[in-house]
């Protein structure tokens, strides 16, 4: 038994193009794409009458376990150092690995009701290390997403800590399948020391996996690193020969031209993420400098990458240096089909069954020529109706399919107001 979706506008993002085009989903690919594919009698055929058929998308860093501190108070900070101490980093110690699994249910839920059906997830629960990324892909599991999963490796905790998060990150990832990949994750780098440093230079030689690490997330990145470990963070990396096509570094907002030109040489991925460095206050990372390498991610927002790319896009207008919105989108599926190593976003034939059915009714001409307009200008998770994870209907006429809404959300509110009052106990 396959699926047809006949009669819908197909969209593909680089190069462009928007057709009227019927696909089969057999299992978990698309197997035919053509002008009036001819049902067979045990087939499910979705009738669009004009609706799109859009890629499923992918936010290339984000932190899921940051769901449940949605409506706590902005931390007191006179620097970015102190944001951390007092926001992120005590928050991220109050976690337990129900509430690691709770958060990533939730968000991930989030993330397929906005469309993004790929999360690279950067994680960090400095009390609850062992089995944490297992939890984590629990709670992805629970709903339907694809996740490429990492523990941000830190000394921040001691050495014990170090350990622990090497051993989650090495272990995960050779185990992980299906719709789970994992990743080499490290912290900001002024909290890495050349012993983590050689940890995790052992953990990617150990599992073939890619490094994920935020980078110059602030100017005091570089500065921190400088003092503590004697060279700023794209040194330290170079020398240490982590950078590869494999690797893809976040934020990366306050590098000087020459350190951003050896670290685009090394091919890279750079993740923008405007919507969380505006929540920061750190500044405008220059997007339009970034390569061709260069997609989105999400960070501790939610997850909703429309909405990412329209900041992205507008903020780049706001500089004078605007950015080509579909590349950054198109390189996100680049991304997740290398992590995967089988196509992941592009409605061909052979490439996973990850799509979204939106009901999008254009007021003006849509087609290949202006289709980034219209996602900058008119697109958003609004439009979502439905949303397809690996030939699995996982969203149906805005309902999600595998869970209850109401008992995630229950079950959210729970585990938050238990983060919470650890947090206020110190």
């Amino acid at each position: 038994m396959g699926t047809v979706l006949k009669g819908g506008h197909v969209v593909e993002l680089e190069p462009a193009l928007v057709e009227r085009v019927d696909l089969r989903i057999e299992g978990e690919r698309i197997v035919e794409r053509a002008p009036d594919i001819a049902p067979r009698p045990d087939d499910e055929v979705v009738a669009l009458s004009g609706k799109l058929i859009f890629p499923g998308l992918v936010s290339a860093h984000h932190r899921l376990h940051a769901s449940l501190a949605r409506g706590l108070a902005e931390p007191r900070a006179g620097n970015y150092q102190e944001a951390l101490e007092n926001g992120r980093w005590r928050y991220e110690a109050a976690l337990d690995g129900d509430a690691v699994q709770v958060a990533a249910c939730v968000g991930g839920l989030e993330a397929l009701q906005c469309g993004t059906t790929t999360l690279f997830d950067f994680h960090s629960s400095p009390k609850a290390i062992a089995g944490s990324l297992v939890r984590v892909a629990r709670g992805l599991h629970e709903v339907g997403v694809r996740g490429v999963l990492s523990y941000a490796v830190t000394d921040r905790k001691g050495a014990l800590g170090r350990e622990e998060g090497l051993e989650e990150t090495v272990g995960f990832a050779r185990k992980a399948k299906g719709r789970f990949r994992g990743q080499v994750g490290a912290a900001s780098l002024f909290t890495v020391g050349p012993e983590a440093l050689a940890g995790i230079q052992e953990a990617l030689a150990a599992t073939g996996a890619g490094l994920h690490v935020p980078v110059a997330e602030d100017p005091l990145d570089e500065k921190l690193s400088v003092e503590r470990h004697g060279a700023p963070p794209v040194t330290r990396l170079l020398e240490a020969g982590l950078l590869s096509p494999k690797s893809q570094l976040a934020h990366v907002g306050h590098l000087a031209w020459a350190e951003l030109a050896q670290l685009l040489a090394t091919g890279t991925w750079v993740v923008h993420t405007p919507r969380s460095n505006q929540q920061l206050e750190v500044g405008y990372a220059p997007a339009l400098k970034f390569g061709a390498r260069a997609t989105l991610g999400t960070d501790g927002m939610a997850a909703d990458v429309f909405a990412e790319a329209q900041a992205a896009y507008l903020r780049s207008r706001e500089a004078g240096q605007p950015i080509d919105v579909l590349r950054y989108l198109a390189n996100g599926h680049r991304l997740a089909s290398q992590s995967f190593d089988f196509p992941v976003g592009p409605l061909r034939e052979g490439a996973a069954a990850d799509l979204l059915l939106l009901d999008y009714l254009p007021p003006t001409p849509l087609n290949a020529g202006n289709l980034a307009w219209h996602v900058a200008y008119g697109l958003g998770s609004r439009h979502v109706e439905a949303v397809m994870v690996e030939g699995t209907w996982r969203i149906w006429a805005r309902r999600p399919l595998s869970v209850s809404p109401s008992v995630v959300a229950d079950q959210a509110r729970e585990a938050a107001t238990a983060v919470w009052a650890r947090m206020s106990q110190g």
